[in-house]
């Protein structure tokens, strides 16, 4: 298209190449992909409900899965494995992977939104307002039990919902939220809440240790109760994100670009950091604080399969609930019987990756 126009009709602008690109349909290799890394997220959760103290052979697993879906299979109901299998592993595997996959699209979202690929889940405050909530829950004389959750992960919801919206907050100017400003206000927001956290600590030096497994993240207390009541929260948050990938592909031409192709860009924003946050709590809740998932997963799968959102939030969705999955794995079994917090190695793996992303993206940080 040019800007050449016959005599009498209006001139007609260019197109912009990213807009063209634009486009509403999904290759279908790319759809391939998903399929694939989906059979593979099958098989690490059938392994990594096989592996651990007491082996067990991956074809047994299967059986006994299936068998309690109530499909025709043989296996041994009520024996020692099967209670292993059904009741211990497989919902502590189920809550790595919903919590893997939530962590990670919520941090695809983040990035999308802030248009910055150093963004993260906990970028606007939801792990320190977590960290302060089970704190103080931790060192309170409240009684554990709390529906099926105990009042840790109850204070640890409410205190990432209400850090989130301190931050937004203290960041709006009028209807709007500038970007750099709502960072900047979950900076500070993040801030004093550690600050808090730290003065509790100091001064209830008998309850460090559990504060600090906390903070570091941990599925010890997976259970089907829990489970299930965060999966009515999480999969309502995917359904929204997914729903939205269109729209921020096209927040990435810039707000007055979007405003014009017919976005409504604060609506948006605010709909998508709401849904990723209400999401990130929920899991914070139940896991504790696993850091680096939804900062390391996004970059993986844009460079394997590109930066459509469209394609990006689900793929992020299976990597994020493999990579965690595994680090659960890991975490049970490398030190055996002594287990690792899983944000330990979900750390290992993600710092030396942070470090690279800030060498490659100076400029970006410099204009935060």
């Amino acid at each position: 298209m040019t800007a050449s126009a016959e005599p009498g009709q209006p001139l007609k602008a260019p197109v912009p190449f990213t807009r063209r690109r634009l486009t509403l349909y999904v290759p279908l290799r790319r759809l391939g992909s998903l399929g694939a890394v989906s059979v593979a997220l099958a098989v690490v959760v059938v392994l990594a409900t096989s592996i651990g103290t007491v082996g067990i052979g991956a074809a047994e697993t299967l059986r006994t899965v299936l068998g309690h879906l109530h499909l025709p299979v043989d296996f041994a109901r009520g024996s020692a494995h099967d209670r292993i299998i059904w009741d211990i592993r497989l919902p502590r595997v189920l809550t790595a992977v919903i919590v893997g996959a939530t962590l990670a699209s919520s941090g695809a979202s983040y990035q999308a939104v802030f248009r910055n690929h150093l963004a993260d889940p906990y970028l606007i405050g939801v792990a320190a307002g977590a960290g302060l909530g089970a704190t103080i829950a931790i060192v309170s004389p409240l009684p554990l039990d709390f529906y099926h959750f105990g009042y840790v992960a109850l204070f640890a919801f409410v205190g990432a919902i209400a850090a989130v919206a301190v931050t937004y907050e203290l960041a709006r100017i009028g209807r709007t939220v500038p970007a750099a400003t709502h960072i900047l206000a979950g900076v500070a927001v993040s801030s004093a809440a550690s600050a808090a956290t730290s003065l509790l600590m100091v001064l209830h030096e008998d309850k460090i240790y559990v504060i600090f497994a906390w903070l570091y993240g941990d599925f010890t207390t997976a259970s089907w109760p829990k489970f299930w009541a965060v999966v009515p929260y999480v999969s309502g948050t995917w359904a929204v994100l997914l729903l939205l990938a269109h729209q921020l592909n096209v927040l990435q031409l810039g707000d007055e670009e979007a405003k014009t192709l017919g976005v409504r860009v604060e609506l948006l924003k605010v709909v998508t950091i709401a849904a990723a946050s209400l999401a990130t709590a929920v899991c914070v809740a139940v896991s504790g604080l696993i850091g680096f998932v939804g900062l390391v997963v996004p970059h993986v799968c844009r460079m394997l399969i590109g930066p459509d959102n469209r394609m990006v939030l689900p793929m992020s969705m299976l990597l994020g609930a493999i990579f965690v999955t595994i680090a659960d794995l890991g975490a049970r079994t490398l030190l055996s019987p002594q287990e690792l917090p899983v944000g330990v190695l979900t750390a290992f793996i993600g710092a030396p990756f942070f470090l690279m992303l800030l060498r490659r993206n100076r400029k970006l940080v410099a204009a935060l």
